[in-house]
């Protein structure tokens, strides 16, 4: 099958702060499933993808978040900088990249204000999470992709058990 992953989640240092957010190293999965996403990298086709990189933002950068997540989207660092275009040519990018490749599942980084599924900062940048979705995984679910996040591993297995 083939799976649209961020890059961050596969240890690939793209974050605004320059790290990442390895699902290998993260001590807050256990070994088994580790070995489990490490064996679904192993028998899918998995591909790597930053939404924000790709919309022409570099590594490190300032923090972002979604100030307004209905048209017209606004997306600003705390400093008030609008990198709204940047996050809009990275979901389209990736959008783009699934529909060329066929991709009908992605696992994306929670709380990302590109790649959140379920939950985004505020854009208050007080830290308060509210229910939402990135820009991209937002963008992906309209186009009928199904988007998982790292904390969503039991129902992302089942769904690639599923629909292998």
């Amino acid at each position: 099958m083939k799976i649209l992953i961020s890059s961050c989640l596969l240890g690939e240092n793209v974050r605004y702060d320059g790290d990442n957010s390895s699902i290998a190293y993260n001590s807050s999965f256990t070994f088994s499933q580790k070995e489990r996403f490490m064996d679904l990298l192993c028998d899918n086709e998995i591909y790597s993808f930053c939404p924000e990189v790709s919309g022409g933002l570099p590594t490190p950068r300032e923090p972002a978040e979604v100030t307004s997540s209905s048209k017209p989207f606004k997306v600003e660092t705390a400093d008030k900088q609008d990198v709204t275009i940047n996050f809009l040519l990275g979901a389209k990018k990736a959008l783009d990249l699934c529909q060329s490749e066929d991709i009908k599942v992605a696992l994306l980084k929670s709380k990302s204000p590109s790649c959140g599924n379920k939950e985004i900062y505020d854009g208050t940048f007080s830290e308060k999470l509210v229910e939402g979705q990135g820009l991209t995984a937002k963008l992906l679910i309209e186009n009928d992709i199904t988007v998982f996040n790292e904390t969503q591993m039991k129902e992302f297995f089942n769904f690639i058990k599923i629909n292998k």
